[in-house]
């Protein structure tokens, strides 16, 4: 496996001890933004000493993208090797460190950091366990390094499905399930909602979920859920959920957040990419996390 070639933090949790195995969450930053950046604006440190996980912040290099963004369009990364593979390489590196649980280890990602979330899942499932994708895009959505702006506007130019049958047929043994959340904007003018459509197509695909049997395509919609529900509450962006099911645990969870852009539901206003109307993300994921186990 690749030897980590990006600088990287963890957030060890107040009052952790080594003899206490705690679950693994790994940040994924978006374009414009740092791993400090990120952790400030989705209040990162206070829930991971509330919940008492560990949380891995890996790095952009400056030389690798002047804007900060992971190039998950890039065809190695794609395939788990290039940036995917520097991740999950830092994933091994800081588990066994601080003797986090291999069973319990989640990425979360946003814009771009979703979509390099969705290729560690994709790629790596021995690794992860589940992944949040928010604002992202599917493995492989771009055919090439060229379409990538045209797939965020547009949605895919590829049909991610058959990726994740790839991925699938490539492993060298069974793939372990890997629980999808997809958290979307429903105004979201920089991704398009289509890639989160996407997604759920990929995963049910890959989870083996009857509703994954038709591929995907630019245009499609949603596939019927297993059960859908609305929240709202006062002064907070309404949320449609709809979970995908099998043997009692949900498996792929789409979050449409009404009225929210391309901003990280629920973070702190004060930056860039955050809203502070939409529901907690972070919460989402533990809510999510809770229902897949």
């Amino acid at each position: 496996m690749t030897e980590p070639a990006r600088d990287y933090l963890v957030y060890v949790p107040r009052g952790h001890g080594r003899w206490r195995r705690a679950p693994l969450l790994v940040l994924l930053h978006g374009c414009r933004q740092t791993p400090e950046e990120f952790a400030a604006l989705t209040r990162a440190a206070a829930w991971a000493d509330r919940e008492g996980w560990l949380v891995l912040l890996p790095r952009q290099a400056p030389s690798a993208n002047a804007w900060g963004c992971w190039n998950w369009y890039e065809t190695n990364t794609e395939r788990g090797a290039g940036e995917a593979g520097i991740v999950a390489a830092q994933i091994v590196r800081v588990r066994r460190h601080y003797r986090a649980r291999r069973e319990r280890v989640l990425v979360a990602g946003l814009s771009a950091g979703g979509a390099l979330a969705a290729v560690l899942g994709v790629r790596h499932p021995r690794l992860v366990r589940g992944v949040l994708v928010h604002s992202g895009l599917a493995c492989g959505a771009a055919s090439s390094p060229m379409k990538a702006l045209a797939v965020m506007r547009d949605g895919p130019d590829n049909d991610v499905t058959r990726v994740g049958d790839a991925a699938r047929d490539d492993a060298r043994a069974p793939i372990p399930p890997v629980s999808l959340l997809v958290v979307q904007g429903e105004l979201d003018e920089v991704v398009s909602p289509a890639n989160g459509i996407a997604l759920v197509h990929q995963f049910l695909r890959i989870n083996g979920h009857p509703a994954g049997a038709v591929g995907y395509t630019n245009g499609a919609r949603l596939p019927a859920s297993d059960a859908t529900s609305r929240e709202s509450a006062d002064g907070r962006y309404s949320t449609r959920t709809d979970d995908w099911t099998s043997d009692g645990r949900v498996v792929v969870r789409h979050a449409l957040v009404e009225g929210l852009g391309h901003a990280w539901s629920g973070g702190d206003s004060h930056f860039a990419y955050a809203d502070g109307r939409g529901p907690d993300a972070l919460a989402l994921l533990m809510r999510f996390a809770a229902d897949a186990a």
